[in-house]
């Protein structure tokens, strides 16, 4: 039996989540804050944590932070109230994999969760240790970019969508495809979270370099290449 954490600071709201996961076959523990959270996670293993952002003791960004340093693989959804696109992207650069916002469809959440924790079982291929493409180097152990010889600092989000373009240099990706692939979701057509992070990824990736490696194709997507 697959075990959940949640992380709810309204018991009623809690309840709720965790009497609907237990009926469709899921081990659920409640916690209330986010200092009893961490605690719970340290004691025990699980294999999904469902979050709130406001809680008290420890807020949701830390809590997520805390998560990663324990089980930098273990499926964060964060489900909150605080819906504005800068909620969002504060909690995926926390590192959440996921992200609903409150009142929310059960079935659709269930149906997330069970996404998640598909993946999570997946087995992977045989791990590599660098990714490079003209002069930008990426050490995968130790999540480290570098470009020539100048060390690039970016978010766990940003550092996933860098790898993603790499693994797929040469090739125009949709952004459809980048919000499926790298941030493992569907969002509404109507949000710029693809265009905002490329304009991070922009500004530490290409600024400061004369050779530009991501480009825009309008209308298409995006591409990373060395030629114009």
């Amino acid at each position: 039996m697959q075990s959940i954490l949640i992380v709810e600071d309204d018991k009623r709201v809690a309840d709720l989540l965790k009497a609907g996961l237990e009926e469709n076959g899921y081990q659920v523990t409640a916690a209330y804050d986010g200092i009893m959270a961490l605690r719970l996670f340290r004691a025990n293993s699980f294999q999904l944590v469902v979050s709130d952002i406001v809680l008290p003791q420890m807020n949701g960004f830390e809590l997520c932070r805390e998560i990663r340093k324990i089980h930098a693989g273990v499926p964060i959804l964060m489900l909150t109230a605080l819906g504005t696109t800068n909620d969002k992207l504060d909690g995926f650069d926390a590192g959440a994999d996921d992200y609903m916002v409150k009142p929310f469809d059960f079935r659709e959440l269930t149906a997330r969760i069970r996404a998640l924790l598909k993946r999570q079982r997946e087995t992977n291929p045989a791990p590599r240790e660098s990714l490079v493409f003209a002069d930008l180097q990426i050490d995968l152990n130790r999540k480290e970019v570098r470009r020539g010889d100048i060390p690039l600092h970016l978010s766990p989000k940003e550092y996933k969508l860098l790898v993603y373009l790499v693994e797929n240099a040469g090739r125009v990706i949709a952004r459809t495809e980048i919000a499926e692939k790298v941030w493992e979701t569907h969002f509404d057509t109507g949000t710029n979270f693809i265009d905002v992070y490329i304009n991070y990824l922009r500004k530490k990736v290409d600024r400061d370099f004369d050779v530009k490696l991501i480009h825009t194709r309008p209308g298409m997507g995006f591409i990373l290449t060395d030629k114009p």
